[in-house]
């Protein structure tokens, strides 16, 4: 049984005392700022890199999304490392990668290189999400961990407002510009050497795989699911959001910005803020029900709201969704897991994060194409009633439960 209070894999050194473990703090929650909306950063100009290089509006698009594949594929690779070196080193040189390869684009004077820079950016990614998690999950237990997951679900949204405005004003200067956003990565990859704690992998963490992983702690199956839910709720609604907005003759980007970002964002992170105190008095499962009913709002508002004040209702009933359900995923797969395959266990939840956000307009897209906006909206309402249904019923374990209890009706 995996059990609150267990320790990292195979051990560690004896925890950082404060100040320390404020520094280890700040930096993991500043590394988490980095996370989610990454691919955001160089989203302004897109169009103006299209221009330049003259490639397609698909080939375009893969700028923005390719490191979100990168990420999927490399995370179980990454936590593998984790799980038998330690975090702390992998962490830090997943900083370094994505300071290195996200800025690539400063340089980039062809199409192939841009996207190399991308892939090699998405790796750095890859380490970073995982790295994060594991760090945070050691480091704190107890109540005090659910109000470290909630502040770093804010240091997320956070980061989705702030690293986009600061790439949207950079590239009125040059398209390249924004890349430049992401050498933060570069200090703070030397920050983490410093601040945080060394931590022993378990050399015998790589005898077993996903599917040991899986085997053993079927539970972890549903987690994921609604991990997937929400990554393709939110890019949905970053992706088709501003499509509805041009309907209602809504067309200036800051404006499309607001709707379609920063209102979710922002209302994450107050939640985030907040969720110590409301995990205090409802249970990961009852976080997880009020967050699917939240999703069922968000996308009924999105396909029948027809004025655009109405219409921010969705946003932000989709960020009180997602700032409940991030940190509640994030603990419930850590304590579900096997203690010797967390860190592999936090690099699927980054597989399936980043997957979802890659195959969000794929699966939402023809729908939209072949009827509306409004219609594709109502659809994803009807995707989250029916796991909010099933949520209801289900019996799902809580931090603690026996790991082979799973979802039962």
């Amino acid at each position: 049984m995996a059990t609150p209070g267990a320790g990292p894999p195979g051990g560690q050194a004896p925890g950082p005392k404060e100040p320390r473990r404020t520094g280890a703090l700040v930096t993991l929650l500043l590394a988490s700022t980095l996370g989610v909306m990454a691919g955001s950063v160089i989203s302004p100009v897109v169009e103006v890199i299209r221009g330049d290089l003259g490639i397609s509006g698909t080939e375009a698009g893969l700028v923005v999304t390719a490191h979100a594949l990168a990420v999927a594929v490399v995370s179980p690779l990454v936590g593998r490392l984790i799980d038998r070196r330690g975090v702390r080193t992998p962490l830090a040189w997943g900083l370094v990668l994505y300071g290195l390869g996200g800025s690539m684009g400063l340089f980039a004077t062809s199409y192939p290189v841009l996207i190399a820079g991308r892939l090699v950016f998405g790796i750095g990614a890859a380490a970073v999400f995982t790295g994060t998690t594991v760090a945070l999950l050691q480091l704190f237990q107890g109540p005090r961990r659910d109000r470290v997951m909630g502040w770093r679900s804010a240091a997320n949204s956070v980061g989705g407002v702030m690293w986009p405005l600061l790439g949207g004003a950079l590239g009125g200067i040059s398209w390249r510009a924004p890349f430049a956003v992401y050498l933060v990565g570069l200090p703070l990859g030397l920050l983490a050497l410093l601040v945080l704690p060394r931590t022993r992998g378990n050399p015998a963490a790589g005898t077993g795989g996903l599917v040991t992983l899986v085997r053993r702690s079927p539970v972890l199956l549903g987690f994921y699911a609604l991990q997937a839910a929400s990554s393709v709720f939110l890019y949905a609604m970053v992706v088709f959001l501003p499509r509805r907005l041009a309907e209602l003759d809504i067309r200036e980007p800051l404006m499309v910005s607001l709707y379609s970002v920063v209102v979710t964002s922002a209302v994450g992170s107050l939640v985030g803020l907040v969720y110590a105190a409301v995990r205090a008095r409802l249970s990961y499962p009852a976080l997880l029900r009020v967050a699917a009913l939240a999703w069922a709002g968000a996308f009924l508002v999105l396909g029948t709201a027809g004025h655009p004040a109405l219409l921010l209702a969705g946003p932000a009933l989709l960020g009180i969704g997602q700032g409940l359900s991030l940190p509640s995923l994030t603990v419930l797969i850590n304590e579900n897991a096997p203690s010797a395959l967390r860190g592999r266990a936090a690099a699927l939840a980054g597989t399936v994060i980043f997957g979802g956000q890659f195959l969000s307009p794929l699966l939402l897209g023809p729908v939209i194409g072949a009827t509306s906006s409004t219609t594709g909206f109502l659809a994803a309402a009807g995707l989250a009633t029916l796991i909010a249904i099933v949520l209801l019923f289900a019996r799902m374990p809580s931090a603690g439960d026996e790991i082979s209890s799973g979802f039962r009706t």
